[in-house]
């Protein structure tokens, strides 16, 4: 009988062991498109670098390719195609949990066959955008989710790069170049987007947390100046987000817990064999279900929220591809003290339907019909006297947008291509807000407005190839806004002259300008004989030209430096109207006023930004920017003074390495990212103490507007990952920890009517968060 058991047991280890033995694999696929025309390129091949054997594949008449399953762990890839560029796709991930699908941009070649050679210069981290040259830069899911401190969110990655600044408060809004986050526009699918963040403010553009979870994105561009034709209302920055495709191929599972959310993504096919394919994600906020269990995390204010975004991909044979698409979100806080009592809720939903017909294999139509809304809703009500609360602010501000918007893809030639398309909204409001008011004693109806008005914009943009190395983009846009009829022509043009190999040098011109939130529009006030009068209804656009010059030198495949100076000259900035008043909306990143504002503030930005990536390759990367700037602006009182955001300069250095874990084959990995940020502090204006203590609320000496600075902002983020390849799940374990030194610089400062002094607001201290995800 023992001798039976030994048997047993030694046959058990063997078994055991030719299962460890077994390399943990999966399918790599995708699909190969031309950059300019976005059409399939048929008969590519796509080899693995370095591979011994040689493997490879080659693309079908819809330009996909596939893989036999290869074992898990990081792949280049080479790409060419005959009349094409060769292209490097580099370090791409391949994982038990899921298929690894790229859709790889081939650009065709300008010159005689016979003058090619076959090399691949493309640096990941280009434009996807084929208008784009200059201060545009593109993203993966897997940067959002290695970087130290991004927390899965595009906007918290994005303020990594050369002159982007995250908000010192821990929110995601982004400051670009010295310009107000109000500057900002966000697109998703090609089309304009209200604010896609949770816990955000009338006219802001960032928030507490991104509504769009990252496992949705595909590679996507951030753009920071003299921006292509095709974006408009904007002057400050870009976000162009593109949802990636569910897997035709096979139904995949992900389900993730931390201490920001708990969240679950499924995709897949509808059917066995078909095209089409579905992609979904829910979100729910940890907080809120711990605090209804009892476990108190954030205290008494715990941050609500929950989205769902999704995406349906259905090709057809002869009828071109239908997909619809969509974001929701809902979120909101609530805090009760004895000193006050604030409600405050935010929520936001867009849907989509789009179109894409080729009309020949060199052109395409794309047509989008889709609905978006937000809505803010929000009261403080202050103590005064016991067990009664004033109210001193309340609002209820509701946007909906109803959009059509087309464009048509050219491509003539390799050397010509031609995009031209036009966005019509219809716009409707209904807000409504009220304040104390402190100097009369009583509650002050601001806004009270209800109607619809239109926006019309079109633009058309030109790409022509002089030579290989040399590039020129040239294009228009225009905007009117028909509630006041105001309307801008804004010419753009780009050129991109690689001088020398791996030397580039380029230019970039642009006008732009950006429509003003619409409550700013529909301010009211009341004259002397009580008549409501709306002062900013012929309110104009803020306008700015941007002047940009680049320098990019490859020292190798993996390491890249990019230096870009710019000028901006902003004008028509709104600004109140008091000849003695140093009040510019520059200075603002979201609320609304009902005081009476003229189009007649400027300001400039200028500035240096510096660039020195080594994309992930050899186990580790690293990311080092440094910009230094001036920012300035003049109000009506013709002083000119900095603006809120001129920190003076700007560092940021990243970088992470993983080591692979092996047993039989690569089985797990552990990585560590960490992230420094250092900058000059805020300008404020300081508070004006006696006034603020006669009147019971902060009052600034505003003839001395942001002529003070705080002290230098600190911040290192650590990130730790382990990841697990099983048979057919992949397991991800990380602890992110946000300001790991527990810096406290201030950031706000506020007069507290209670304590009679002034009290201040410091930076996020130490925040760790730690999460779970299963992918199978």
């Amino acid at each position: 009988m023992k001798q039976k058991i030994i048997l047993m047991v030694t046959l058990l280890g063997l078994m055991m062991g030719q299962l460890n033995a077994q390399e943990l694999k999966q399918i790599i696929r995708g699909k190969v498109i031309d950059k300019d025309s976005q059409m399939p390129v048929v008969s590519a091949t796509i080899v693995i670098v370095d591979a011994d054997p040689l493997v490879g594949t080659t693309t079908n008449v819809e330009g996909e390719f596939v893989f036999e399953p290869q074992r898990v762990g990081r792949y280049d890839f080479r790409v060419q195609c005959m009349g094409y560029e060769p292209r490097i796709v580099s370090n791409i991930l391949v994982r038990v949990g899921k298929e690894t699908i790229l859709t790889i941009h081939l650009t065709e070649s300008v010159i005689e066959l016979k003058e090619v050679t076959i090399s691949a210069k493309k640096h990941k981290g280009e434009p996807l955008n084929k208008m784009a040259l200059i201060s545009a830069r593109s993203f993966t899911v897997e940067e959002t989710n290695r970087y130290a401190g991004s927390f899965d969110d595009p906007a918290h990655m994005a303020a990594n790069f050369a002159g982007a600044m995250g908000s010192p408060d821990g929110g995601n809004d982004i400051i670009v170049r010295g310009n107000s986050p109000r500057g900002m526009l966000w697109r998703m699918e090609g089309i304009e987007i209200p604010n896609p963040n949770h816990f955000a403010d009338e006219g802001s553009s960032g928030g507490g947390i991104s509504a769009l979870n990252s496992k949705m994105l595909d590679n996507s561009d951030f753009y920071t100046g003299a921006f292509p034709a095709e974006y408009g209302n904007a002057y400050s920055g870009v976000f162009d987000l593109r949802l990636r495709n569910g897997n035709k191929h096979k139904r995949e599972y992900s389900f993730s817990f931390g201490i920001i959310g708990i969240d679950f993504t499924a995709e897949g096919p509808f059917k066995k064999g078909g095209d089409a394919s579905y992609l979904v994600n829910y979100r729910y906020s940890a907080l809120d279900l711990l605090d209804a269990i009892g476990i108190k995390v954030a205290g008494d204010a715990v941050p609500r929220f929950q989205n769902i975004s999704f995406k349906v991909n259905a090709p057809t044979k002869k009828s071109g591809i239908f997909t619809v698409f969509g974001l929701g979100g809902l979120s909101g806080i609530k805090e009760y003290k004895d000193e006050f009592k604030l409600d405050f809720d935010t929520d936001l939903a867009m849907m989509g339907i789009s179109h894409t017909l080729p009309l020949d294999n060199k052109t395409i139509l794309r047509t989008v019909l889709s609905f978006s809304g937000s809505r803010n809703t929000g009261q403080d009500r202050d103590s005064t006297a016991q067990d009664y609360y004033r109210l001193e602010w309340k609002e209820k501000i509701t946007y909906s947008d109803l959009s059509f918007s087309t464009y048509l893809n050219r491509k003539f030639t390799p050397k010509h291509s031609l995009k031209a398309g036009l966005t019509f909204t219809k716009k409707y409001y209904n807000i409504f807000g009220e304040e104390w008011n402190f100097d009369g004693d009583y509650l002050e109806q601001i806004l009270d407005r209800k109607g619809n008005t239109e926006v019309l914009q079109a633009y058309l943009s030109w790409k022509f190839r002089f030579a290989k190395n040399v590039t020129l983009v040239s294009g228009l846009h225009y905007t009117k806004l028909f509630l006041n009829n105001n309307e801008a022509i804004e010419p753009r043009a780009q050129l991109s002259w690689e001088f020398a190999k791996s030397h580039k040098l380029s230019l970039g011109f642009g006008m732009h300008s950006k429509i003003e939130s619409m409550s700013n529009y529909l301010a009211q006030q009341k004259d002397g004989f009580n008549n409501i009068t709306y002062p900013n209804e012929n309110l104009g656009f803020s306008r700015a030209y941007h002047y940009v010059v680049g320098y990019e030198h490859s020292f190798s495949k993996n390491l890249l430096m990019r230096l870009e100076a710019y000028y901006q000259d902003l004008y028509d900035v709104p600004v109140e109207d008091d000849p003695s008043s140093s009040v510019s909306l520059l200075n603002r990143d979201d609320g609304y006023t009902n005081d009476k504002f003229v189009n007649e503030g400027t300001g400039k930005n200028y500035g240096f930004d510096f660039t020195l990536e080594k994309f992930f390759s050899q186990n580790y990367y690293f990311l080092v920017t440094a910009s230094v700037f001036d920012s300035k602006y003049k109000a009506k009182d013709g002083v000119e003074r900095n603006t809120l955001y001129n920190t003076d300069y700007l560092f940021t250095a990243l970088g992470g390495k993983e080591w692979q874990l092996k047993n039989n084959g690569i089985e797990s990995t552990l990585a560590v990212s960490s992230k420094v940020i250092w900058n000059g502090g805020n300008r404020y204006t300081p508070i004006d103490v006696e006034t603020s203590r006669a009147k019971g609320t902060t009052e600034y000496f505003e003839n001395l507007a942001f002529s003070k600075q705080r002290d230098n902002f600190f911040r290192c983020d650590l990130k730790l990952q382990y990841r697990k390849n099983k048979k057919k799940t992949t397991h991800v374990w990380e602890l992110d920890i946000q300001n790991v030194t527990n810096q406290q610089s201030i950031i706000w400062e506020y007069w507290d009517e209670d304590d009679q002094k002034v009290e201040s607001i410091k930076q996020l201290g130490l925040l760790p968060v730690i999460s779970y995800r299963i992918e199978f």
